[in-house]
């Protein structure tokens, strides 16, 4: 006796060595499996990857062996060494006195770039504004982009028999 609500299990025969086998996509076409992007740039991201390890090291190195001469460097550059009245006076005078400038112009750019991401086409790589919603989705696209929209410009012709359409389908007509 079955039970009929139990979920039936089937095997099938798995050839090992196969495409289809090892997880590698097979194309339609019944050429060679397409070739994983990754793999190629693997080495390259490693040797990169190994370079910057082995140079902030040596760097690190560096500035531990040569700490007084670095540490005079800056405190000479940044107005901290032979002060006026009192010890930080030339640094807040000097250099201190940009850190709220700079902080202002990193708030502003960071707040241009954020309100350029956001108004601009949601191509990839596209920085014209996007005025045209695509429909189904919550991507919004420049002229140039989007499917609906002519690249020539739209003629008079063309702007009243959208807006036909449009009555037409709302049922306004």
């Amino acid at each position: 006796m079955t039970d009929a609500s139990a979920p039936v299990e089937t095997t099938a025969p798995v050839e090992t060595g196969t495409p289809a086998a090892t997880g590698t996509p097979v194309p339609q076409d019944g050429g060679a499996p397409a070739p994983d992007a990754e793999e190629g740039r693997s080495p390259i991201r490693k040797a990169i990857l190994t370079v910057v390890i082995v140079l902030v090291g040596v760097g690190l190195v560096l500035v531990i062996i040569y700490f007084d001469p670095v540490r005079h460097w800056f405190a000479l550059h940044t107005g901290i060494l032979n002060g006026g009245p009192d010890k930080y006076y030339n640094f807040w005078s000097g250099f201190g006195s940009d850190l709220g400038e700079a902080t202002l112009i990193s708030a502003v750019g960071i707040g241009v770039y954020t309100g350029v991401r956001k108004v601009n086409c949601h191509t990839r790589g596209c920085w014209r504004i996007g005025h045209h919603r695509l429909d189904g989705t919550p991507y919004i696209l420049c002229r140039h982009h989007h499917p609906d929209v002519p690249n020539g410009g739209a003629s008079h012709q063309h702007i009243l028999e959208q807006h036909r359409k449009f009555k037409k389908e709302t049922g306004r007509l």
